[in-house]
């Protein structure tokens, strides 16, 4: 199978909770994360296409806060893209994968 992403991943064991729709926050663990995704393990099973709503903790944020595509889902998991960010989020998140 071919791999589409743009940006190349970074393997990390990070705790991040999901919101789907109004449903409750669910946490879940990040296994893989790049500027434009990441791997959410869960059992929770989120369609395709859908729109969640991440909370990580990032480097000089206390819980940001970044709206995500399903782009695809496994029984242990989904890849979700991540919707546009404000230049703080990036930042964050570029410290965060420079510091992995």
């Amino acid at each position: 199978m071919r791999d589409h992403r743009q940006h190349p991943r970074k393997s990390v064991q990070s705790t991040v909770t999901f919101q789907y729709e109004d449903g409750p926050r669910m946490e879940a663990n990040c296994r893989d994360i790049s500027l434009g995704g990441m791997f959410v393990e869960t059992t929770t099973q989120v369609p395709f296409g859908a729109t969640v709503t991440l909370y990580l903790p990032l480097p000089g944020m206390h819980n940001t806060t970044i709206k995500a595509t399903v782009r695809w889902t496994k029984p242990d998991g989904m890849g979700v893209q991540f919707g546009v960010m404000g230049a703080r989020e990036t930042h964050a998140l570029m410290l965060f994968l420079g510091s992995i």
